[in-house]
């Protein structure tokens, strides 16, 4: 029997989110198994520890304290607050805050790669879009989007969403879904010009004339403002997020060392780290690279509007990292490249084999990592 595209990925969703969670917490149980005098634990133990590492104690501080903010330290306000108040709201059903985080991510991330799946119909036909759903359900870094304890899912889920209302014509949610997102991530700017591109875009191509009304994406702003205005009122520092990525630890303040990469040729050329170390940062580097590649490719397969919204989107994050670490994950945020990847393979069937099956492995292991608490991302 023949499946639509969106069930087809769902299946595979469906496995690829009990697999990865297995071996999370398969990576946690050696973690823990290995550490002098630690008691035995339950299997639902694991499987929580598997999805919880790294930023996820902010949340959790954030979700139970709210905020705090001193000047050259690391602070929770580095952190945007839809994510926590999603946890918050799990919390008043009586869930941990362990368990909120986790079953935020577990229900968007996977509604998030099939509602991917959908907006991708509206571009190309069905095939064509089960092949970039494919794509992103086993991209190797979209184990973030099966439970993982991070604000990415849920961001996803809100961005795709509203680029598939925009293409039904639905502009007015379209915009609050995008409002809402720019509170998930300080990625506001690559919101409001996708969506404001995209509109334009939509319109003209339809031979249509512009009206004030088209500019209404530049409302989708609101969630990233209302934050900065909170942070203005509550720190008297409206932007005390880029701040605090300078402080000690985090080492990324706006400026050359930063925009120019000097850590990264530094911890590969010069530090003397070991090869994995190494590998980590040039495989965040090239990643970042080819995404900012496919860009062109973008625009002419999917329209200017979609290429604006993915440099934007890959942009942000490349020019305030000093490293490019974390790239890798910000580029699930970049969801129209994987329909341009699919595009450009159609002809290329091996090619594509084999890109899905290297993913799907890398899956694996990254869950696998992130469970023992490795730094991947």
């Amino acid at each position: 029997m023949n499946r639509s595209a969106p069930r087809t990925l769902a299946l595979v969703v469906l496995v690829a989110t009990v697999v990865c969670g297995a071996a999370a917490a398969l990576g946690a149980w050696r973690l823990h198994y290995k550490t002098p005098g630690a008691v035995a634990l339950g299997l639902s133990d694991y499987l929580s520890m598997g999805w919880v590492a790294w930023d996820s104690g902010w949340y959790k501080f954030i979700a139970e304290q709210g905020y705090a903010y001193q000047p050259g330290v690391q602070s929770s306000v580095a952190f945007f607050p839809l994510y926590p108040l999603a946890i918050r709201a799990f919390m008043a059903l009586g869930a941990s805050v362990y368990s909120g985080g986790i079953l935020v991510s577990l229900l968007c991330g996977p509604l998030a790669v099939v509602l991917f799946t959908a907006w991708a119909r509206t571009r190309v036909d069905e095939r064509t879009a089960l092949q970039a759903g494919l794509l992103l359900a086993l991209y190797p870094f979209s184990f973030y989007l099966y439970g993982v304890m991070y604000s990415d899912a849920l961001f996803v889920l809100l961005v795709v969403s509203a680029f598939f209302l925009l293409e039904k014509g639905y502009l007015v949610p379209a915009v609050i879904l995008g409002a809402i997102s720019t509170a998930a991530r300080p990625v506001a700017p690559a919101v409001v010009l996708g969506l404001l591109a995209r509109r334009l875009e939509w319109k003209y191509s339809r031979g249509e004339r512009w009206n004030v009304w088209d500019f209404l994406p530049v409302l989708s702003a609101l969630g990233f403002i209302c934050y900065v205005l909170y942070l203005g009122q509550t720190f008297g520092e409206p932007f005390a997020f880029v701040e605090t990525q300078g402080s000690p630890g985090w080492d990324q303040a706006p400026g050359w060392r930063t925009w120019f990469k000097v850590q990264w040729f530094h911890s590969v050329f010069l530090a003397g780290n070991n090869a994995d170390v190494v590998v980590r940062y040039v495989t965040h580097a090239v990643l970042t690279v080819i995404a900012i590649v496919l860009v062109w490719p973008t625009w002419r397969r999917l329209g200017w509007g979609y290429a604006v919204f993915t440099l934007a989107i890959v942009g942000v994050p490349a020019v305030g990292t000093k490293d490019f670490m974390g790239m890798g994950r910000y580029l699930i945020s970049a969801f129209p490249l994987f329909l341009t990847l699919a595009l450009l393979l159609k002809e290329r069937p091996r090619v594509r084999y084999a890109i899905v099956g290297v993913g799907a492995v890398g899956l694996v292991l990254l869950s696998w990592a992130f469970g023992r608490e490795l730094y991947i991302s």
